[in-house]
């Protein structure tokens, strides 16, 4: 027996969980957990089941989509691994986490690649033996590196991009081609503290909170639909260096957090926002 995970979102009507419920009986599986959610102000319905049982190649959808509202979005995937590739620069610690937990078998996923502007990461992605891509960006405008870049990727099947403090831009034609497919983590002083070192300014400002938050990747600069976020308190006893320790730690768990809702298809995106289950 697999297990399978459905996920489905439309407009609500009267009798959505009794109809997929009835479809999923009928077929011979069984519902080992599921999560439903009504947006009442759009009149949205979201719902995820994790299934139990043998299901026949688009059988399953093909019954659902028959009593389902006609925009239905119906999406069913096996439960198994998906395949990730890291984006970096030069900062260690939220790349550094998450080959940790690859390594011991925490992470949920198979990290097929990691690439990079910089080859200051090289020698500890390989400790991994993990394939590092140094592509870089020097002498090259924005839009002639991303196209090498892209000539990297083009080589990995991979089902989420994660930019694990990947410093650079990336133009909406970058950002098309992984559409929903690209995580990213920053600071949460964004937009009050933009540019050079933020700690610094944020020490300076005499902040008492700091924080990160995770988002997938649109056309607008760090203002994609959020997956998580967390904070911690600091006071007049911070450095400016002790806040950025403490920032980086904080990126390295709320990055950690995304990418497990991320992988385990617990999240939907809807109007720049996401329903997490």
């Amino acid at each position: 027996m697999n297990n399978y995970i459905l996920k489905i979102d439309c407009s609500d009507a009267k009798g959505l969980i009794y109809k997929i419920s009835d479809v999923i009986y009928k077929s011979d599986l069984n519902i080992v957990k599921n999560d439903e959610y009504v947006d009442k102000e759009n009149g949205k319905f979201f719902f995820r089941a994790i299934i139990n049982g043998d299901i026949e190649n688009g059988n399953l959808v093909s019954k659902l989509t028959e009593v389902m509202p006609e925009n239905a979005n119906i999406y069913l995937t096996k439960k198994v691994k998906k395949k990730i590739i890291i984006m970096a620069t030069k900062e260690s610690h939220c790349l550094g986490d998450l080959l940790l937990k690859y390594y011991s078998g925490e992470l949920n996923a198979e990290i097929v690649a990691v690439v990079s502007n910089y080859d200051y990461l090289q020698d500890l992605v390989e400790k991994f033996d993990i394939p590092y891509h140094h592509v870089c960006h020097e002498g090259l405008n924005r839009l002639e590196h991303e196209a090498k870049v892209l000539d990297v990727l083009k080589n990995y099947e991979c089902d989420f991009i994660v930019l694990a403090k990947y410093m650079r831009i990336l133009s909406s034609d970058f950002v098309g081609h992984y559409n929903e497919k690209m995580i990213n983590i920053h600071h949460s002083f964004l937009p009050a503290f933009i540019g050079a070192n933020p700690y610094k300014q944020a020490f300076i400002r005499g902040v008492k909170t700091i924080g990160a938050t995770a988002h997938f990747v649109n056309n607008n600069l760090d203002e994609g639909p959020i997956i998580a976020q967390d904070v911690i308190n600091v006071d007049h006893e911070f450095s400016w260096r002790d806040m950025q320790k403490a920032g980086r730690n904080v990126e390295k768990v709320v990055l950690s957090n995304a990418l497990e809702l991320v992988l385990d298809e617990r999240v939907f995106v809807h109007a720049n926002k996401t329903i997490i289950f």
